[in-house]
């Protein structure tokens, strides 16, 4: 479980094939603390340290989060978006994020707003029933407010706002158009939705 918090940006450092994809990852997590097994979300990604050394850790990637991740985000020098796991006690300062990828969406526009910067994601038409304006979604891994939401032929436009500081700490802030951007729906959401579809079946 995370937060959408973005505590570190780490980079590819080695990509190698072992059946699943080998990812080591460069941190400036003090990875001593860090046990095998640990979960971290990368860029959204919930996944499992393998190994480690000091100022990296290393994760498998299977061939399933590969299909239905943003494929960019899995090459060498690449920056990734880093979360450690949720402790109990923890202040939950974003929201309630599962590092389960719903889907992948391409920035079709960017523009500076004020002293931010104004993102709108084009997502498929299974992300669309899930947002609202002023609901929740994670970018990346980062945790975000949907700001306007344009439900389109091809799918749903989602328009978000970076902030100077979460530009600044965060690969987010290097976004361009045309990125592929992993999308994380809100988990409530995503359980009215079930909710809602079942209701109709009966």
């Amino acid at each position: 479980m995370f937060t959408g918090i973005i505590t570190d940006v780490g980079t590819i450092e080695a990509v190698e094939q072992r059946g699943d994809t080998r990812i080591r990852i460069g941190t400036a997590y003090d990875t001593a603390t860090v046990d095998l097994g640990a979960s971290i979300s990368c860029s959204g990604v919930c996944l499992t340290v393998v190994e480690k050394g000091a100022g990296w850790f290393a994760v498998d990637v299977s061939g399933e989060t590969l299909s239905r991740t943003a494929g960019v985000q899995w090459t060498e020098g690449r920056r990734l978006n880093l979360e450690r796991a949720l402790k109990l006690g923890d202040e939950l300062g974003g929201h309630i994020v599962t590092g389960h990828v719903d889907g992948t969406g391409t920035i079709i526009d960017l523009h500076d707003e004020g002293g931010s910067k104004r993102i709108t994601i084009l997502a498929g038409p299974d992300i669309a029933p899930y947002m609202a304006e002023k609901g929740s979604v994670t970018l990346d891994g980062v945790s975000l407010t949907v700001n306007s939401v344009e439900d389109r032929a091809d799918g749903v436009a989602i328009g978000v706002n970076i902030i100077p500081h979460t530009a600044a700490v965060t690969a987010i802030g290097s976004a361009a158009v045309g990125d592929t951007v992993n999308i994380e729906i809100d988990v409530l959401a995503r359980y009215l939705q079930r909710m809602e579809a079942y209701r109709a079946k009966r």
